[in-house]
């Protein structure tokens, strides 16, 4: 992810370009963690070796060579799947699915999945660099400061991915309202997500992001139906692809997504026709976490993980593949000033986002969501 302007993500300098084409380093070239490994893994109390850890996370969303890393280290495997929804995610584990050690939903599920008996609170003995290297200025984006069965794993904002040159006269990217503009009407990409669309609709009508007024809720449905009736489809994933194609001229989207197609894994293959704007009602924050499951196979082996990724040289290194910002203090630290300067936003630009916040402590504004969610996606 990687920010400019005060609404706009513009990437694809010749600084970002050299700096972030390690998405796909030779052996040669990847970062040496071996010790950092070690010792990250002794601290945890981890005393195994090898084993498989099994992660369930979102695309793209781990460095390979970082994963490489703590396996050679370890004598370990590491077995990523992944998903592109948190509803997704979250109906395959109630449906059952099973076998996954560590699970990075977002903040605003932890409450649901704790309740359900899905993860397990966390034994902070195990991960102390969480408590060390923590970053404080990352207070205010997160959801439980106490980090009970979460830890905070890196943030996303989410907007819009455009094609520059293909935005028509008078339609300000900026806003919300672009999705309405007839011009557009279908090469526009929505999220497949209940919360992030929903919430959109709510933000761009003035009103908060968790709101529980059934009347707003429902004018955000209206405004959404509007949206929909000029886009192409709900996706959560491949429009990232369709708008580097064209395909697709505005895809609702991630940060971290945007700056992987902007930057491009070579300078070569860096976009400057593509930008990303951060509507100016108000956007989406969402951090990502670290959850052990309850039905975790190898629990030690992640907690030893865990502890890693939050170690000063792992997390720099991750935070130059995602393109995103972890909340590890020596990692920012480490990182290029410039760089450090695009993915983590000033005071000024973090007080227009909007945190996504539970909702299913209360069974009827979770039937409210369901419910909008589902006349949304049955309108035709």
């Amino acid at each position: 992810m990687k920010f400019v302007d005060t609404a706009k993500v513009v990437v694809a300098s010749a600084m970002a370009v050299s700096l972030f084409a390690g998405c796909g380093k030779s052996e040669e070239e990847r970062v040496d963690l071996s010790s950092e490994v070690k010792q990250a893994a002794e601290a945890s109390g981890y005393k195994g070796e090898g084993g498989v850890l099994h992660i369930y996370t979102w695309s793209d969303y781990i460095d390979p060579g970082v994963i490489e890393e703590f396996e050679k280290a370890l004598n370990c495997k590491v077995k990523i799947d992944t998903f592109d929804s948190n509803e997704a995610m979250y109906a395959k584990l109630k449906a059952g699915g099973s076998g996954y050690d560590i699970i990075m939903p977002s903040s605003y599920l932890i409450k649901t999945m704790a309740n359900e008996g899905l993860i397990v609170k966390l034994d902070h003995s195990k991960i102390p660099y969480v408590r060390k290297n923590f970053d404080k200025s990352f207070t205010s984006q997160i959801i439980d400061p106490n980090f009970e069965y979460n830890v905070p794993y890196a943030v996303t904002y989410t907007g819009f991915m455009y094609i520059k040159n293909k935005i028509p006269a008078g339609v300000d990217i900026n806003s919300w309202n672009a999705l309405e503009s007839a011009a557009m009407r279908g090469k526009i990409t929505l999220l497949d997500d209940m919360r992030e669309v929903i919430g959109a609709g709510l933000m761009s009508l003035g009103y908060g992001i968790n709101s529980r007024n059934p009347a707003e809720i429902d004018a955000a449905v209206e405004q959404v139906l509007k949206w929909k009736a000029n886009a192409r489809k709900f996706d959560a994933e491949s429009y990232k692809t369709e708008v580097a194609s064209s395909a697709t001229w505005v895809g609702h989207g991630y940060s971290t997504d945007a700056a992987q197609v902007i930057v491009g894994e070579t300078p070569e293959e860096a976009r400057d026709d593509i930008g990303f704007a951060l509507p100016k009602e108000g956007y989406t924050i969402a951090f990502d976490e670290m959850v052990i499951s309850s039905k975790a196979q190898n629990p030690d082996l992640a907690y030893a993980f865990i502890n890693f990724m939050y170690d000063g040289k792992a997390a720099k290194t991750n935070m130059e593949y995602i393109m995103g910002p972890m909340p590890v203090k020596p990692g920012i630290e480490a990182l290029d000033p410039e760089y450090r300067k695009k993915i983590v936003l000033s005071d000024e630009l973090i007080k227009k986002g909007q945190r996504l916040m539970p909702i299913d402590d209360d069974p009827a504004v979770k039937k409210l969501y369901d419910d909008a969610w589902d006349r949304i996606k049955a309108t035709k």
